[in-house]
């Protein structure tokens, strides 16, 4: 009966659940990192998870680049002022952050924070 309940639990997991899990394995093992849901805000971080979306935002003579990030347990917006672009930002790159974390009505950013690709 096992495994017919695994069989059959599989078959109605989506592809986002599925991602998810993945993605929340591999964030677990970055040294010194913490789950986007149960990270301090106001306090230096380091956050790892896969960019789930990328935007341009137009402003006032400075334009500015979003990335959303997404571990499995949460999202954190990561924006840069002044960049359009960061070579090899791309959907799906695997992701690093360090920065202070602030709370905002949209939810959680961190702005011009430290990254690095991950493998």
């Amino acid at each position: 009966m096992g495994r017919f309940r695994r069989w059959s639990r599989r078959l109605s997991e989506t592809d986002e659940e599925r991602l998810a899990v993945q993605v929340r394995a591999w964030a677990e093992t970055v040294p010194d990192s913490v789950r986007i849901d149960e990270a301090p805000v106001r306090q230096r971080v380091k956050v790892a998870g896969v960019v789930n979306r990328l935007s341009v935002v137009p402003g006032q003579g400075v334009d500015s680049l979003e990335a959303v990030l997404t571990d499995g347990t949460g999202e954190v917006t990561a924006v840069w002022t002044g960049r359009r672009a960061i070579p090899g930002l791309y959907l799906g790159t695997r992701l690093v952050l360090e920065g202070v974390l602030v709370q905002k009505p949209g939810g959680s950013k961190m702005v011009n924070p430290a990254f690095e690709f991950a493998s």
